[in-house]
């Protein structure tokens, strides 16, 4: 009994003793937390002084992403990009349009030697000045199905010749004419434009949402990377100021001898690592944080601090609808369509080139010639024009059979990688598809983890707080809830980055239920 009660002392003993130092070193941290907060007013103070303050802003993931949209690069790139593909498609447009033209020469002097007919009917050289003016209107029209051109005509030229003291003056007019220029049995490029100019717009701009959903993309991908290296930053912190808890601690134990000096020296280089780790961690964020200013163009001089979803659309997709959307509305898929059709193009072409071919240009019109400019007009007389042309290659050396043979094998080629493109490409859909429907369950499980790992550590650092379990057990605690709260922020970039990744690739808002769509006049404005 004496022993036990000897036993019993001694614990007590050790347990003021304990309490005491807890006391003190609590005591310590208010002391120093005291000493931070008189910093902290002090420069305040001099802050409302006039000395300037850093602009803090607060950042979600959908204010990120709606300002990279705005601000990035890479969207304004992406708008560019698309602004050259639509004036691209309404220059095709124009080159069907009617177009008229005015021509003039306001005047063509010359001043020569030349041979000069005399009333003898014989000739001499003498000099020759004159001077030629004239002025052509022309309204043309180009016929897309055919290949073939028509135009309608009005001119009038007027010559001056200087004899001497004497001027001589004429005039010719062409009040009308009409003319035609078309080609037989050659290649129509309208008639392949016309299907496959519409699709390459189209084209062009899911390819710019494609481009704006790459922009949110990557957008998530910076703003987690900063919210991991918040994370991180935060909890070496913490961890920074347990162990050296810890360590004041163990020196009070070492020093009534209740702890061997290994474990103090364990619990000192503890200590060490997680100084190191808190300078290490500090520039990581720094670096992260200066990549995503750059990329949404804010200030240098700005404080951004990240605000963490917290709430994430609960939903499913269907893989058959994915994969639907992602034919509908992926440039991909549509790039599919027009390259077969420009193979098809091309083989029509290399067949109608290089062979027999034909062209008829017929005029017909109204000219007057006279002296005076009032009765140029007057009575015109009929002026028609018809002439037909051929080429026939007699000879060509296999030319034209060799290019035949290799556009239809490209068509073969390019028919053989469409159709390996379209398996990958319902495959990929499937594969985002499962990949985000198991994410709402990972990020349930990881925010689980996260509460369990906080609750064991704390039970943890008290047990070893009264001797309970060893360092090491503390250790593998602090490394487990410190692993789990990096967990935790990985599901949800996870979730995040396969949510925007799935809305890249089928162009459709599943949350909404409805298409991603864009106004080209809204692009072309700002």
């Amino acid at each position: 009994m004496k022993r036990l009660y000897l036993q019993l002392k001694n614990h007590g003993l050790y347990c003021t003793m304990l309490q005491k130092q807890t006391l003190f070193m609590k005591s310590k941290i208010r002391l120093s937390v005291m000493r931070k907060i008189s910093v902290l007013i002090f420069a305040l103070v001099l802050s409302a002084q006039g000395i300037s303050q850093e602009e803090t802003r607060y950042l979600t993931l959908e204010d990120a992403i709606a300002i990279a949209k705005e601000e990035s690069p890479d969207a304004l790139a992406a708008k560019h990009k698309f602004r050259s593909k639509y004036w691209e498609y309404n220059t095709f447009k124009a080159t069907y349009r009617p177009k008229l033209n005015l021509d003039a020469t306001l005047p063509n002097l010359e001043k020569s030697i030349q041979s000069i007919r005399q009333d003898d009917g014989s000739y001499i050289f003498g000099s020759s000045e004159s001077a030629f003016s004239s002025t052509n209107m022309e309204l043309s029209q180009k016929i897309g199905f055919t290949g073939g051109e028509v135009f309608l005509r009005s001119g009038i030229e007027r010559l001056d010749q200087f004899y001497g003291d004497s001027t001589v003056t004429s005039y010719r007019t062409n009040p009308v004419n009409i003319g035609l220029q078309q080609p037989l049995f050659d290649f129509v490029p309208y008639k392949w434009d016309k299907k496959i100019e519409p699709l390459k717009y189209k084209e062009a701009k899911q390819s710019y949402i494609e481009s704006m959903e790459q922009v949110a993309l990557k957008t998530t991908n910076l703003f987690f990377d900063v919210l991991l290296a918040q994370m991180q930053h935060k909890i070496n912190k913490i961890n920074q100021a347990n162990n050296d808890t810890l360590y004041e601690i163990a020196k009070g134990r070492y020093n009534i001898g209740t702890i061997a000096e290994n474990e103090l020296l364990q619990l000192e280089l503890q200590l060490l690592k997680s100084n190191a780790a808190v300078e290490e961690s500090k520039l990581d964020l720094e670096n992260k944080l200066f990549q995503l200013k750059s990329f949404l163009k804010f200030p240098e001089e700005t404080s951004v601090e990240l605000v963490p979803p917290k709430e994430v659309p609960r939903f499913d997709v269907g893989a058959q609808q994915a994969v639907r959307q992602a034919r509908d509305n992926q440039s991909k898929a549509l790039a599919f369509e027009r390259r077969l059709m420009e193979a098809n193009r091309d083989v029509n072409k290399a067949r109608k080139q290089n062979r027999f071919s034909a062209e008829i240009q017929a005029v017909y019109g109204l000219t007057q010639k006279a002296l005076d400019f009032t009765d140029a007009y007057n009575d015109p007389s009929d002026q028609q024009r018809l002439s037909v042309g051929i080429s026939v290659p007699i000879i060509d050396g296999g030319l034209a059979k060799g290019k035949i043979r290799m556009a239809e094998s490209n068509r073969e080629l390019v028919r053989s990688e469409v159709e390996q493109d379209r398996i990958d490409f319902r495959q990929e859909v499937y594969l985002q598809v499962m990949q985000f429907n198991m994410q709402d369950n990972q990020l349930r499980i990881a925010a689980k983890s996260d509460t369990v790992a906080r609750k064991r550590y704390n039970v943890t650092k008290q047990r070893y707080m009264i001797g309970k379990i060893s360092i090491t057990e503390l250790n593998i605690a602090q490394e487990e809830k410190d692993n789990a709260q990096l967990g935790y922020i990985r599901a949800l970039y996870d979730y995040w980055r396969n949510y925007y990744q799935l809305r890249k690739q089928t162009l459709y808002n599943f949350r909404d239920n409805q298409e991603i769509q864009v106004n080209p006049e809204e692009l072309l404005e700002k």
